[in-house]
């Protein structure tokens, strides 16, 4: 059986302390003892529900027509047979 090699593993910190950026703070397990990020799930604009579009230049609206013009049907395109 092989063992593991000691001196190449970083300490392990069961109570590592995530800061962020809004004064959040909550512990969890890492290989440093503090953890400083600048956005988290109680300020992430996804999970606090405050998520905002902002569409500038009317992407949005050409996205939804061109959308709603690919799911309706395709016209047939008729053939004409030139006289000759």
């Amino acid at each position: 059986m092989h063992t593991m090699k000691t001196e190449i593993h970083p300490t392990y910190y069961k109570n590592a302390t995530v800061i962020c950026s809004c004064g959040t703070t909550f512990t969890t397990g890492a290989t440093r003892p503090e953890i400083r990020v600048e956005i988290c799930s109680k300020c992430h604009p996804f999970y606090t529900g405050e998520e905002k579009l902002i569409d500038t230049a009317g992407r949005v609206e050409k996205f939804k027509t061109r959308r709603a013009k690919a799911a309706g049907p395709k016209p047939k395109k008729v053939r004409v047979k030139k006289p000759q």
